[in-house]
């Protein structure tokens, strides 16, 4: 029987944990906030049935993979040399990508990046979002204001702090808050509140969130804490500078995005583009799918649909 294994790596200067099942052509997962490889359960054993050699990694900052100390190396030239390294390591020339949320991200500018090494990419709910004319943080704060979330996360230790004070009612409330039975949440934090805020204690978990979920995920939160995790975030404006070779450029390889139809992702600058099938920035777009009743965490969320539409992708290749 298939079963997932773990092992570390040397991925350039970290230690990197990774999950991994099958064998045959390289499809590397990346996970989002505020998760680890195992938000890629379902996928693992389900890609490496159909053939593949799946790997869910613990990206950096994240789980048992290494945290290093500085803000400044969560940048999206490091979390794309962790991906190229990665690919190096496990013994291949190159791999198709899968993302979600910031992994979404990961996915999209390694094939920017890296084209030699990135066969092709898909995106659940992050849309490819091209470079913009100005930096981000000053285009959020004017539209949205200091206490958008992504905004809030700003300040240094203090997002950090309210997240660590109970790491499992964090992922609870942020795992039900951001799926279809949280919908629709609120990304402003109200004046005098705490993030927590905008995802309320849930009555009862869904389905698919199960309390042995909530205690895997929060016993890696205990461990690293949640600032290595939010650094990813504070690198929006470096991110923006680091990026500039790149401006205009397009994703040239064969790319999929994946999305829920309760999911505020979906709104993204970009997304509606991915949605209809064509995007100027992708030419190669091989379609935009949209799971009805489904919320931000569609790999957990719709398992089944999501291994479908990913296999059928992979297949086409």
């Amino acid at each position: 029987m298939t079963e997932i294994t773990h092992r570390f790596v040397q991925a350039g200067a970290i230690r990197m944990h990774v999950a991994e099942a099958g064998s045959g052509p390289l499809v590397l997962l990346l996970h989002g906030f505020p998760e680890t490889w195992y938000s890629w359960r379902h996928q693992l054993l389900a890609l490496a049935e159909a053939g593949y050699h799946a790997v869910a990694v613990d990206q950096r900052g994240y789980g048992r993979t290494d945290r290093p100390d500085g803000v400044e190396e969560y940048t999206i030239l490091h979390t794309v040399g962790d991906v190229i390294h990665l690919i190096d390591v496990l013994g291949d020339r190159d791999a198709v990508l899968v993302g979600h949320d910031w992994g979404g991200s990961v996915a999209w500018y390694s094939a920017l990046m890296r084209p030699d090494m990135v066969r092709a990419v898909a995106s659940l709910s992050t849309p490819f979002q091209p470079r913009t004319d100005h930096p981000p943080l000053a285009m959020l704060r004017a539209s949205a204001g200091e206490n958008y979330y992504s905004v809030y996360f700003q300040q240094p230790g203090v997002a950090d702090e309210e997240f660590a004070r109970d790491p499992r009612a964090t992922v609870r409330r942020a795992l039900h808050g951001a799926s279809a039975d949280g919908y629709p949440w609120n990304p402003v934090i109200p004046d005098g509140g705490q993030v927590l805020d905008i995802w309320p204690e849930p009555d009862k978990l869904p389905g698919w969130l199960t309390e042995e979920h909530i205690d895997i995920c929060a016993a890696d939160f205990e461990h690293t804490g949640f600032t290595a995790a939010l650094n990813w975030f504070r690198n929006f404006d470096r991110n923006w500078a680091l990026t500039s070779p790149w401006h205009d450029a397009i994703i040239q390889q064969p790319a999929l995005y994946i999305t829920g139809d309760r999911d505020l992702g979906g709104t993204l600058p970009g997304a509606a583009e991915l949605i209809a099938g064509r995007s100027a920035a992708i030419p190669r777009l091989r379609g935009g799918i949209v799971l009805p009743g489904c919320g931000h965490w569609i790999q957990q969320e719709q398992p089944e649909q999501v291994n479908a539409a990913l296999i059928a992708f992979l297949r086409s290749l």
